[in-house]
């Protein structure tokens, strides 16, 4: 076999690879200069990747494992050295009495050792038994409930993330609380989640403050049980029961006793009754077997067991319900600069359209670099449109993707303009704000929405105002210009230590579409491993039992695949206990099975001529 393969022109190709590899240092210089020590090497081996991944070495792997040589494929670790590896024994094929067999460039000095000490300056000690780390999003509960982040601990979570883009400091304060007291017995790195230019929907017209209470019906429609809602106080704070609350004067709650009704007419004028079946130090419990509408002032009539009086009350203020934009293919959504909340089209008395639905636009400023015929997402993808119009005050959007009875856009979703070149300051103001805080309580910061170096000069030159505090500085890479210039943004992140990478699969799934984002992800990983960086490995891991209680085949084969990053990211839920004690198990199974892209041949119970 070896002499139908020209070894020369092997060589030849692993020189020209050298030979790039050299020309990228020297072009960089200035750039790996300003690499932080710790990254200095590593630095030098992205940019040996960058060389190696510039043409199609596919034949040239070919011939290499016909020789029995290896083929490249796990380069990314040690390029030069993969290389210099190979460029010997080609040497030796050719001509076997040469004995001095130099490499065509230096070989770096990089190890594992490294890799681990990467990691764990910015994901923290990894627990007995797991390589691959567990971080998890705080819901707003985590401030005022230590036992739960108590419980995320102990079932496997060690890093855990709190996203700037929800609740505000004083609860974020607690959520802090609550894990440095809960880690005394396992650390916990804290991770907060600047939001940076995320393009949202705005607000949308409040709707009635109105109840539905349907009672639990079988296939056939009969009703099997009843709904229980609760009648609390309305001048207390509403939490901690699992039924509906409606909010009533004081006094009714202190009259009431079990058997006693409440009479009232429903928002449709049917009238109807709920009877009180418990009382408690919370309120009243009461069972309405039948379908209501309890709406802010309904009328309430109190008949009493045992006494002929009667008395009246009205329902306090229940919250609004949301009205979201119904939007179906062909219809026409205005996006505007205004903060004047979103509402409905309306319509005329013959069905026509007298005026679209339209919402704000967080961010406005991106109205300067759309055009008309570019392409828009809502909602994570869920719809879809193409901008028609577009000026300085408003954007005129065609849906072209929803579903077939249309879809809802809520308050607060993601836009994204995949087709457009956006240009936004990558640290907002609001990100300025809370990077003070940030400073002060995490171990590292990350950073949405990274499209240019510049938008991570700018977080590290902010970074410079807290000297005393040194934050890891972590990349979120889910824009399609982002991910384009991958390899820049990994050299001005080194410049950081620590420093890592989120592959937020949620929106660069959006940008880059969906059928590549298998693709993205590896690339990224490839990249990310040249360097040295951790990754964490984010977005709808195992959703399907964070939110309902039971994942999917499909979510257990990703999460098994998300053992070749660095860090797993749970979102919040329900059964998110559940979640990381599936995510532990898997990712402890996975690590005899799995290190990156290597398998390890560890001993198969399968293969036992035995068994």
């Amino acid at each position: 076999m070896a002499n139908k393969i020209d070894i020369g022109q092997l060589a030849t190709e692993l020189a020209s690879m050298s030979n790039r590899a050299r020309d990228l240092e020297d072009h960089y210089a200035e750039d790996l200069a300003k690499v932080h020590p710790e990254f200095r090497e590593s630095a030098r081996n992205l940019l040996h990747y960058v060389a190696l991944r510039q043409s199609d070495i596919s034949q040239l792997q070919e011939n290499l494992a016909s020789l029995g040589l290896s083929s490249l494929e796990r380069a990314e670790r040690n390029v030069m050295g993969s290389i210099a590896a190979i460029w010997g024994v080609l040497q030796s094929l050719a001509d076997p009495t040469v004995t001095s067999r130099s490499a065509p460039l230096p070989v770096l000095n990089l190890n594992d050792v490294s890799v681990a000490s990467n990691k764990q300056a910015i994901l923290g000690a990894h627990p007995e038994g797991r390589d691959v780390s567990i971080m998890v999003t705080l819901p707003t509960e985590a401030a005022h409930n230590a036992t739960l982040v108590a419980e995320m601990i102990a079932a496997g979570m060690n890093v855990a993330r709190i996203n700037c883009a929800h609740d505000d400091a004083s609860l974020w304060a607690g959520m802090v609380e609550n894990i440095r007291a809960a880690s005394a017995e396992g650390e916990c790195r804290i991770m907060m989640d600047l939001a940076g230019p995320k393009i949202r929907t705005g607000a949308l017209k409040p709707g009635p403050g109105v109840l539905h209470i349907r009672p639990r019906r079988d296939a056939l429609g009969r009703v099997v049980a009843p709904r229980r809602i609760r009648f609390m106080p309305d001048d207390l704070l509403q939490r901690g029961t699992k039924a509906a609350v409606v909010p009533v004067p004081a006094e009714c709650i202190e009259i009431a006793e079990p058997g006693d009704e409440f009479l009232f007419k429903d928002t449709r004028g049917k009238k109807r009754q709920l009877q009180v079946i418990e009382k408690d130090t919370k309120g009243l419990v009461l069972e309405s077997y039948k379908g209501a509408y309890i709406a802010t002032g309904t009328k309430l009539r109190l008949v009493r067991k045992n006494s002929p009086e009667k008395l009246k009350y009205r329902v306090g203020e229940l919250p609004a319900i949301e009205q979201p934009l119904l939007l179906r293919v062909g219809d026409t959504l205005v996006l505007h600069r205004s903060n004047a909340p979103g509402a409905p089209a309306k319509e005329g008395a013959d069905g026509q359209i007298i005026r679209p639905a339209h919402i704000a636009c967080q961010h406005p400023e991106v109205f300067q670099f759309v055009l008309s015929g570019d392409p828009v997402s809502l909602n994570d993808g869920k719809i879809t449109g193409i901008v028609t119009a577009v000026d300085n005050d408003e954007m005129q959007v065609e849906i072209t993707k929803a579903k077939p009875t249309g879809s809802n856009l809520r308050a607060n979703r993601g836009i994204n303009f995949p087709g457009s070149d956006i240009r936004l300051p990558g640290l907002t103001d609001l990100d300025r704000t809370n990077l003070a805080f940030a400073a002060e309580h995490a171990d590292a910061v990350s950073l949405s929405f990274v499209r240019e170096p510049q938008d991570i000069t700018l977080l590290q030159e902010a970074l410079r105002s807290f000297p005393d505090r040194k934050l890891g500085v972590v990349i979120k890479i889910e824009t399609k210009r982002g991910f384009k210039k991958l390899p820049w943004l990994l050299l001005t992140a080194m410049r950081s230590y620590p420093a890592g990478v989120v592959i937020a699969r949620g929106d660069l799934a959006v940008e880059c579409g969906w059928e590549r984002l298998a693709e993205i992800q590896e690339e990224i990983l490839w990249f990310c491993e040249a360097a040295q960086v951790p990754v964490i490995w984010a977005t709808q891991v195992l959703e399907g039992i964070t939110k309902k209680g039971q994942a999917s085949r499909a979510e257990i084969s990703d999460a098994a695949m998300a053992q070749r990053a660095d860090c797993v990211m749970l979102n919040k839920g329900a059964h998110v206990l559940a979640a990381i004690r599936m995510l532990d198990d898997i990712l402890r199974r996975m690590q005899k099975h799995q290190y990156k892209k290597t398998a390890r041949m560890r001993k198969l119970g399968v293969a036992d001529a035995d068994s």
